[in-house]
């Protein structure tokens, strides 16, 4: 009893010192895209050849509506496939903001982003080029939006405070699990158990960026803030989780066998880069 009490306080303390970065990131966050998501779906239309410049970019933004955007513009006809796989290979959901709530880990955060970025652009422009015909439908431009719900919930503070409240249940669940593990298995046991220090541990985690909720990117980056996943690792899982831009794909983009292609892309994408970075020993 004395152990599950003192991992439930060391949880709600790492927690509550996050709350208030992750309100106020929230809030500045539903504040860009509520009055600025219509310039940035013309924006992603209107780019061209420079669409995964500007998908990756736009991806980098810490939520998972982009991603959304993304996938509606797709099934629109409006962007290109390797367009859409650049904002979902940028987006990284939450984990931004997790990490910018632990003080010390900043720089994480840019070497994390500028990663996923050059990856994110690399992938698309790829995909466009030697892919493009092989996976994606011709399609009519048409509707824009659709199944996001973004247009459910009005104001600023709401959202940011809905948004606020799931991410640090999340995060306090998730927390406490890997505090008791640690406690009892400590931290070197539980990295091999996730395949530590080889080159199947990104394919773990691409799999679980896979899961179309931020839990996963919750998941993810405290397994990587507490040592038990590599950096190349969190890349792989960050690089496969879209958030629920792949539920909103699947739902408005009527051809299934694209979207399963798509899917396999991205997954491919992810477990490679993860390989790659994990061989190269980079930010090990």
């Amino acid at each position: 009893m004395m152990l599950l009490k003192d991992v439930l306080l060391d949880t709600a303390l790492d927690c509550l010192k996050m709350l208030p970065f992750l309100f106020a990131a929230f809030v500045l966050i539903e504040a860009l895209e509520y009055y600025s998501s219509d310039f940035t779906a013309r924006l992603l239309a209107g780019v061209g050849k420079a669409g995964p410049v500007v998908g990756a970019a736009a991806g980098c933004v810490p939520q998972c509506g982009f991603s959304v955007l993304a996938s509606n513009l797709y099934a629109g006809g409006i962007i290109s496939v390797g367009t859409l796989l650049s904002v979902f290979i940028a987006t990284s959901d939450e984990a931004v903001l997790i990490i910018l709530g632990n003080p010390g880990r900043g720089k994480d955060v840019l070497f994390l982003l500028l990663t996923k970025v050059i990856i994110a652009v690399i992938a698309g422009y790829v995909t466009d080029a030697f892919l493009s015909r092989r996976i994606a439908v011709q399609k009519k431009s048409g509707e824009l939006c659709g199944g996001c719900g973004c247009e459910e919930e009005g104001g600023i503070l709401r959202p940011a405070l809905n948004h606020t409240v799931k991410i640090f249940i999340y995060l306090f669940i998730f927390t406490g699990l890997l505090n008791f593990c640690i406690e009892v298995f400590g931290i070197d046991e539980l990295s091999k158990i996730l395949l530590g220090n080889t080159i199947f541990q990104p394919a773990i985690a691409a799999v679980i960026g896979l899961i179309p909720n931020c839990a996963a990117s919750v998941i993810l980056t405290q397994l990587y803030l507490n040592g038990a996943i590599s950096f190349a690792s969190v890349i792989a899982g960050l690089c496969t989780g879209a958030g629920v831009g792949l539920v909103v794909l699947f739902k408005v983009n009527r051809h299934r066998g694209e979207n399963l292609k798509i899917l396999a892309v991205l997954t491919v994408v992810g477990i490679l880069s993860g390989i790659v970075l994990e061989l190269a020993g980079i930010f090990r």
